[in-house]
């Protein structure tokens, strides 16, 4: 019987071939679309899931508030690890490690090329127990006592191998290994990597007693003091099987104002622990996920989620109008098959194979689709997502699932309409007539309607992401970001004369205008933080102040315009002298005019600074984040701060090719300078479009599915207005006749259809703009929703309409009206 349904199912399909073909390619856009976001929230969501009992792990974070800014720090102080291990009950395992910047390292006698591997992320300082919350493999050496003495590292076979490719792992015990040319240490632990999805990407394991006994990491690192916090400080902490997580955070707490007690002069001023669950990380929006790892967002993901299941619908809308429709050609063979004796049930069973059948083609091509899509959007999508379905056995369930639930939706609908169809009835000719065509006419008209509003949803928000994208890359941003290069110095050399000599060298280079050495650029992801204090005379205002280093060519290098005072000079040290500050902290300082604020002191941690001037604001971060109270001044006795080139080119000529050939100039001075390390630079336009990556990933994606989601509803109208013409053949060529003109004919057939699109735009508009408002808000500065958004996207939506129905309706219009009346 079944190999029967296959055989009948098989015999439609090729007597109906358009409409075979547009269900196969609404169904296989959607389900493409469908198994590519399944694989990348699948891939998202399995992250960190092989930890031992990973719901009581969690990451020490930091919040704080000062003078109503708050802010987050994934980072603890040095001082919290010690304190938690004998002041807090119900943690199990306490895992502090430090990150390390990217570092050369040296393999005296090895093997490596030059002995030297440059520019190394993943290398962290820690002990033997983040082996406890984190279960690697031991190829050699013994966890225990690997991470107990200084100067010892404990590595990945993967990166073992990059340092020393010829010696078997029991060999590279006791090889030395040395970093940026001061921290020596011998291998005394080799790990296997994690292989599983992991945001822990490091593979050099130095022991966390090292930077406290070795001289060059004490001189550069920051002591453990209650009142520092750094991102690059990380802790972790596995609670005890009965402990709760509120409570051992609410201990924290109590810990850190017993060792850093909050002054009355504070009042306002928060600062506090929260513990983050390790399932939160990978998706963290706040505090930042781990460093060298990807962070992922829910919300995308979600949204991601609703795409698809919006393709699917499109593609299942069009199944079901276009086999209800057809229900009147199939009525007499209905109707002999129950006289014949079929059941009802046999008759769904029937219909619903042959919906089977299409939705699994539709299936086999989305899986030969997905590898092209994943190309497409390489950008998008990360690179370790593959379909391999050799390797990925949840895919072949997920398309099993797929291919029940499509052929349920699609198919039991028409199945029950089709094979409700009395006998009588049909073979007299009265399929359809009264309240049950009404049903049929009023759900087709529904699903059409639907169609259009999702389509129309995603033109909206389509032209809405790209005019917000559009803004925020051109609005003016406070400071100059054309032909300005950023480059800097290796930091393990910011001790030594090279420095200076490097700047003396490209002065000279013909292509560049102007010079400034400090830290960050005006906008950066990198910032720097520190609480001042302010006495005017009655209270004292304590805020916590972002601080960016410069010389006197920064504001020149960025045209960052002076409100009031004088800019920077050689002798404004941070032992004293001026700092700038920029008119946002002028105003929460009390000042109404930015010239009030002149010649005032503010109080860095015991250090007096003199305000010199009042800078206009300019945008630190991203439109996502508001302008912050800032302060510009001399770099400080941290060489860190002082290791960033601002380069001002002069202007091109149309077809030039000064730009380059500058670049070049500066390379070969870098390499005689430098020659050990890489030359790298970045041109600072381009750092500030990546703020936006991911909004222009979802413009992207939204451009790909608006194309889709008007294609598919497009299919369905030519579906229909081919039906509709089919049906009114005769109709058509008595209108003929009787004069009627060919525009006459085609307003005549495609009036319902685009009432149907009008009452679409009508029931999508507040949902839109609804939805849109949501989106905004994730901005601080942000674009007006105009009303022409709404109405292009209706315009256009109407327009690709009318397009489609004309292949139809303009092709019945001017048939002759002769075959017309012959036609029955």
């Amino acid at each position: 019987m079944i190999k029967n349904y296959f055989k009948i199912a098989l015999r439609g399909f090729k007597k109906h071939k358009l409409f075979t073909l547009i269900n196969v390619v609404g169904l296989s856009i959607g389900i493409s679309a469908a198994l590519v976001i399944y694989l990348i929230v699948y891939f998202d969501f399995t992250f960190d899931k092989f930890h031992k009992d990973p719901e009581r792990i969690y990451r020490v974070t930091t919040d704080y508030s000062f003078a109503g800014e708050v802010g987050h720090n994934s980072g603890v102080t040095l001082a919290l690890a010690p304190a938690i291990k004998s002041e807090v009950t119900g943690v199990d395992i306490i895992a502090p490690f430090y990150t390390y910047d990217q570092t050369t390292v040296v393999i005296p006698n090895g093997t490596a090329a030059d002995n030297k591997v440059k520019n190394q992320p993943g290398i962290i300082f820690t002990d033997e127990n983040y082996f406890k919350f984190i279960n690697y493999k031991w190829l050699a050496g013994n966890p225990k006592t690997s991470l107990k003495n200084p100067d010892q590292v404990v590595l990945t076979s993967a990166q073992a191998k990059i340092y020393f490719p010829k010696l078997a792992y029991a060999d590279m015990m006791g090889k030395e290994v040395i970093y940026d040319d001061s921290v020596k240490t011998t291998v005394s632990g080799i790990v296997a990597p994690i292989t599983e999805r992991t945001d822990f990407m490091y593979h050099d394991f130095i022991s966390s007693i090292t930077a406290t006994t070795n001289s060059y990491l004490k001189a550069n690192f920051e002591q453990p003091q209650w009142g520092n916090t750094n991102s690059a400080s990380q802790l972790f902490i596995k609670l005890s099987p009965t402990a709760s997580a509120a409570k051992v955070e609410k201990q924290l707490n109590v810990m850190l104002n017993k060792h850093n007690p909050p002054r009355p002069e504070d009042k306002g001023n928060t600062q506090g622990f929260t513990l983050q669950p390790l399932k939160a990380i990978h998706f963290d929006q706040v505090y930042g996920g781990m460093e060298g790892a990807r962070t992922a967002n829910k919300t995308t993901l979600y949204g991601l989620l609703v795409i698809a299941a919006f393709l699917l619908i499109l593609g299942c809308i069009n199944f079901i109008n276009l086999t209800t429709a057809q229900a009147s050609q199939r009525a007499k063979e209905i109707g002999i098959r129950k006289t014949m004796g079929s059941r009802r049930g046999q008759l769904i069973a029937q219909f619903l194979s042959e919906t089977f059948l299409i939705t699994l083609l539709a299936v086999i091509i989305s899986v030969a689709a997905a590898p092209l899509i994943l190309k497409i959007f390489a950008d998008f999508v990360p690179k370790e997502i593959s379909l391999n379905i050799v390797h990925h056995p949840d895919v072949i369930l997920f398309l099993l699932i797929l291919v029940v639930v499509v052929s349920g939706l699609s198919g039991f609908y028409p199945a029950l309409v089709l094979s409700g169809y009395k006998p009588v009835d049909v073979l007299k000719n009265q399929v359809q007539s009264g309240s049950s065509k009404s049903r049929s006419v009023w759900l087709r008209k529904s699903l059409t309607v639907t169609q259009f509003v999702i389509a129309q949803f995603f033109i909206m928000a389509t032209v809405l992401v790209s005019k917000q994208i559009y803004y925020a890359l051109h609005k003016d941003l406070g400071f100059r970001k054309e032909a300005i290069v950023n480059i800097s110095t290796p930091f393990k050399q910011l001790n030594t004369d090279k420095q200076q000599v490097f700047l003396n060298k490209i002065r000279s280079i013909p292509q560049i205008q102007l010079i400034s050495v400090g830290g960050a650029p005006p906008s950066s992801n990198n910032t720097n933080s520190t609480t001042v204090n302010y006495l005017d005379g009655k209270k004292e205002v304590k805020t916590d102040l972002q601080q960016k280093f410069a010389d006197e060519n920064y504001l020149k290098v960025y045209n960052i315009k002076l409100l009031a005072g004088r800019n920077l000079r050689t002798s404004d040290t941070t032992g004293g002298g001026g700092t700038l500050i920029n008119n946002t902290y002028a105003r929460i300082l009390g000042f109404r005019k930015p010239d009030d604020a002149i010649g005032k002191i503010l109080d860095y941690n015991g250090k007096k600074k003199q305000i010199i001037g009042v800078t206009a604001d300019f945008y630190q971060r991203s439109l996502h984040a508001p302008i912050k109270p800032l302060a510009i001044l001399q770099p400080t006795t941290n060489k860190y701060n002082n290791r960033t080139f601002h380069i001002l080119l002069k202007p091109e000529t149309a077809g030039g090719a000064e730009w380059k050939a500058g670049m070049a100039a500066i390379e070969k001075v870098w390499k005689n300078i430098y020659p050990e390390d890489d030359f790298s630079y970045n041109f600072f336009d381009d750092n500030i479009a990546k703020f936006y990556t991911a909004e222009q990933n979802t413009s992207k994606l939204l451009n790909w599915a608006t194309g889709l989601s008007v294609f598919i509803s497009c299919l369905g109208l030519l579906g229909l207005a081919i039906y509709t013409t089919t049906q009114r053949t005769k109709e058509i060529g008595v209108r003929k006749v009787l004069g009627a003109t060919v525009a006459q004919i085609v307003t005549l057939l495609s009036t319902e259809l685009i009432w149907l699109i009008v009452l679409a735009f009508v029931l999508v508009t507040p949902i839109a703009y609804y939805a849109m408002h949501k989106w905004m808000e994730n901005f601080a500065d942000r674009t007006t929703i105009s009303w022409w958004i709404f109405a292009l996207s209706g315009a256009g939506m109407l327009a690709a309409a009318l397009f489609t129905l004309s292949f139809q309706t303009v092709k019945a219009a001017i048939a002759n009206p002769v075959r017309s009346l012959r036609s029955e």
